[in-house]
């Protein structure tokens, strides 16, 4: 467990720094004296690294740069989403979506372990989605890269218990931030899904990270449904089954007045 002044003079490396969750986890860390890098591909002020984290060209760039730069917390946060039949979706876009949901946090987490270990402290923080413990219809490749990397983070965490290195997994629900485009937010309001503020969801989890806590699940009732599809995923399709055919709708013919609605991809600077 980190003391609450841990953080001054702490190197911090935060992906996805840029975006909704991202942008005022990173505001918090600094404020309390946190000497913070973010990364991703677009520009950012302050201390950056600029890499595209859904090739293996910039995961390996960014692995590399997060190895120099041996961090005492590593953030996790960037992610990418389609909403959309699976079989809309481009190959290529699949890919990238595996590519920046789970091998980017796992390579980067992989980069920054060897020091942590050596220094006999350190704080690893992957942030995924509750879509991860429930795969939802129509986020097939964002659903099960996000489960995947909740897999990992648990495997890593038992790895290196004793080692002084804790492994944190955060799976907040929707979040209302511009990583939600013009269908998603359709789909909250045909569903009633609840979405959370930034800054609350950044401030959770940053303190889960300062805890030590494995998991954290933001949301209720989404944290009781976790763990009724673990144990009852049958009883979970059906209760999923009205909302499900709600987000088929937004593709079918016929819908908003005869138009096809397009499937959508989210990348918003790889910055959940």
């Amino acid at each position: 467990m980190l003391p609450e002044d841990s953080l001054e003079g702490r190197i911090i490396l935060v992906t996805g720094g840029a975006g909704g969750i991202g942008a005022p986890l990173v505001s918090i860390l600094r404020s309390r004296g946190a000497q913070v890098t973010t990364l991703g591909r677009g520009e950012m002020p302050g201390r950056h690294i600029r890499a595209d984290l859904s090739t293996q060209a910039g995961i390996a760039q960014a692995a590399e740069q997060a190895r120099l730069l041996a961090p005492h917390m590593l953030f996790n946060i960037a992610g990418r989403q389609y909403f959309g039949p699976v079989e809309g979706q481009r190959p290529a876009d699949l890919a990238a979506d595996y590519m920046v949901n789970l091998i980017a946090p796992a390579t980067l987490a992989q980069a920054v372990l060897p020091l942590m270990k050596q220094r006999g402290r350190g704080h690893i923080v992957n942030v995924g989605s509750v879509f991860g413990s429930i795969n939802f219809a129509h986020f097939a490749g964002y659903s099960s890269a996000k489960a995947g990397l909740k897999g990992f983070s648990q495997a890593l965490r038992r790895e290196v218990r004793r080692s002084g290195v804790t492994v944190c997994h955060v799976a907040p629900r929707g979040v209302n931030t511009g990583f939600n485009g013009p269908m998603v937010q359709r789909l909250a309001t045909l569903t009633g899904m609840k979405l959370d503020d930034p800054i609350h969801v950044a401030n959770r989890i940053l303190r889960a990270a300062m805890a030590g806590k494995p998991d954290t699940i933001i949301g209720w009732p989404e944290a009781l449904f976790t763990r009724l599809n673990a144990l009852f995923p049958g009883l979970v399709d059906r209760a999923l089954a009205g909302n499900n055919a709600k987000a088929a709708s937004l593709f079918s013919i016929g819908a908003d007045q005869g138009a096809t609605i397009h499937p959508q991809i989210q990348e918003k600077t790889h910055a959940r």
